[in-house]
């Protein structure tokens, strides 16, 4: 019987957010977002030995990182919302809620900043790159 049009539900469906072929996977797995298959960067999300260096195509589907200069432009502005936005709630949090003053409150966000900046840098690319590049399935199984 047919209740207002719904598809059934089917069990063996993952609905993960975070599994291979979803955004989610991508970016915050720094993978290529046309195969999912190779990393963006050739060292580790907090690496600082190469922190900028980035690979200019994915060595398993051929996907262009660098498809223009000036590509990454747009990735420099989610990463300023991000970081302002963090940066604002981590001091008010640190400041009204803890009650730290406003020298510990500022010395303990340029800590944090300083241990995630590339981290942070890295994931706004990886954004940028998911916002513009889908996922092909077929090139994920060449």
């Amino acid at each position: 019987m047919d209740i207002g049009g719904a598809a059934p539900c089917n069990s063996t469906i993952n609905m993960s957010i975070f599994k291979k072929g979803s955004k989610a996977y991508s970016i915050f797995g720094m993978k290529c977002p046309k195969c999912h298959e190779e990393d963006l960067f050739d060292t580790g999300a907090f690496s600082f030995s190469k922190p900028f260096d980035m690979k200019d195509a994915c060595p398993h589907c051929g996907q262009d990182f660098m498809p223009e200069p000036g590509f990454y432009f747009g990735a420099m502005f989610i990463s300023y919302i991000f970081t302002a936005w963090f940066c604002i709630l981590f001091v008010l949090f640190l400041h009204w809620v803890l009650g730290w003053s406003t020298a510990a409150s500022f010395g303990a966000l340029i800590a944090v900043c300083a241990i995630f900046f590339v981290y942070i840098f890295r994931l706004a690319r990886s954004i940028w790159l998911n916002i513009n590049f889908k996922y092909d399935p077929e090139k994920a199984k060449a």
